[in-house]
């Protein structure tokens, strides 16, 4: 996918998840103090948090459009995935905050009064427009493979479960004629709020330490350079994701009485049979060594399991 058109696409989603949530949480902190649901008013709360983390992915949007320079030579995509754990961070300081103000009511006795039927309504209205968004910024994020969309998606899909939870508390509520439980309601609230955050911050972390989910990537490279007949026992293999984009770094052996371009030669065969196996790659480093060399000590990269038999 082109660089341009992806930033088109994130500033298109963030811009939606802007004038969505800024609706939603208006209606929802007001008519939150007029139906006296702290409940609801948790939930506008956390839906204000989420314009700001759009606001987060619109300006990160136009820091990854940037070209590489000698400063940051291999770009600025990794900007999408240090602005998903800010906005992680953003979700976490949100659900404490709501947390920490729910406890103190709590232990103080501060109980809101019973909530009307006008906070049931908009709830509903709420959980319908959080699905919407959940739905929309997951499927682009997953399309143009953005980690700060698919963060903002599962925060709006958490949101979704947040709403479902005010609503059956909203029920219950007026079912037992309790209001205590619209307060507890905005309690769990805040600590599935909590939760999620930590999963987010957790994934994108997982990326800036140059970690992958899926390993079998490594096998995908092992099968490419099978593919090469002249190619031999890829080692030292490390994969590294920068956004949606992958950088391979990989040795392998060659016959020792090659002549250099022979050697060339089969080291861009090696390389396109990796672009072959995998999509979004970056850009892919090849270092040719003779057939058979001593790397017994070799303790970085992964070795395929072929190349680890033979030492």
């Amino acid at each position: 996918m082109q660089r341009k058109n992806r930033e088109k696409q994130i500033i298109r989603a963030s811009w939606i998840g802007i004038i969505g949530n800024t609706f939603l949480s208006v209606i929802k902190i007001v008519v939150g103090f007029i139906s006296g649901s702290m409940a609801l008013v948790a939930d506008g709360v956390d839906s204000a948090s989420d314009i700001l983390t759009s606001l987060i992915t619109l300006i990160t949007a136009r820091i990854i459009s940037k070209p590489p320079t000698e400063k940051h030579p291999y770009g600025y995509d990794k900007a999408d995935t240090i602005a998903s754990n800010i906005v992680a961070f953003v979700v976490l300081f949100a659900g404490l905050q709501l947390a920490t103000s729910t406890i103190g009511n709590l232990l103080e006795g501060k109980i809101s009064k019973m909530p009307s039927m006008l906070a049931i309504i908009v709830v509903v209205i709420s959980i319908v427009g959080k699905l919407f968004l959940a739905l929309f910024l997951s499927k682009t994020g997953k399309r143009i493979d953005s980690p700060m969309l698919r963060a903002n998606g599962k925060n709006m899909a958490s949101d979704v479960i947040i709403s479902s939870s005010v609503l059956v508390g909203l029920v219950f509520t007026h079912l037992f004629k309790m209001p205590i439980l619209d307060s507890i309601t905005a309690l769990c609230v805040s600590i599935w709020i909590m939760i999620v955050a930590l999963r987010i911050i957790i994934q994108s972390s997982k990326e800036l330490l140059d970690g992958v989910d899926d390993a079998a990537i490594y096998e995908k490279i092992d099968q490419a350079v099978k593919a090469v007949p002249e190619a031999h026992n890829p080692h030292r293999i490390r994969a590294r994701k920068m956004a949606q984009y992958y950088m391979i770094v990989l040795d392998i052996e060659v016959d020792g009485n090659k002549t250099m371009n022979e050697a060339h030669v089969i080291a861009h065969q090696v390389e396109d049979e990796i672009r072959k196996q995998i999509d979004n790659v970056y850009d892919i480093l090849v270092h040719v060594e003779p057939l058979d060399s001593d790397r017994t000590n070799e303790v970085f990269g992964v070795c395929c399991k072929s190349y680890k038999n033979n030492l």
